[in-house]
């Protein structure tokens, strides 16, 4: 991989109430010291926001696409459609299914158009930003260093012994 140390997250989203859970992935990559920037594009209310996005995240200096998208879940895979970038999914949990519907849509992507699927909800969030900030930390050393003391400091906090 290139060495590009101004590599960023794009932190992107369907509709404002996925706000709520994509705000964890903000919160863990402000965490790691990986740069970001956050948007509302919706593949379907928003479809030219949405390709151009899409196609000029390379330009725009992005590494890593993070698409929280909730019910149908269209829009990380319309994304990975017209980028070479990774993107991840994150299932925004629904009151309907629980986020199943929108866990499924993510993860069934065809052949040809992979979109990385974390977990429903908060957990997803979090588990992208982690994985973003790995994927980052491939062509830019701090990055990676940084990660590497959080997951130090995760280790440390589990106690050995039940108190």
């Amino acid at each position: 991989m290139k060495k590009n140390k101004n590599l960023k997250v794009a932190i992107v989203m369907g509709s404002q109430s996925d706000y709520k859970t994509m705000k964890l992935t903000e919160k863990m990559l402000i965490d790691l010291g990986v740069k970001f920037e956050t948007k509302i594009i919706s593949a379907h209310r928003t479809p030219k926001r949405m390709y151009e996005f899409a196609i000029s995240a390379k330009e725009n200096n992005f590494g890593v696409v993070i698409a929280g998208a909730g019910g149908s879940a269209h829009l990380p895979g319309m994304i990975s459609a017209l980028t070479t970038i990774p993107v991840l999914g994150v299932p925004i949990e629904s009151k309907k299914l629980k986020g199943l519907d929108s866990l499924l849509s993510i993860a069934q992507m065809p052949k040809g158009i992979p979109v990385g699927t974390l977990a429903i909800g908060e957990d997803g969030a979090i588990n992208a930003a982690i994985l973003a900030a790995s994927i980052i930390g491939n062509s830019n050393s701090i990055v990676k260093k940084r990660l590497e003391n959080w997951r130090l400091s995760q280790s440390k906090s589990v106690k050995k012994r039940p108190k």
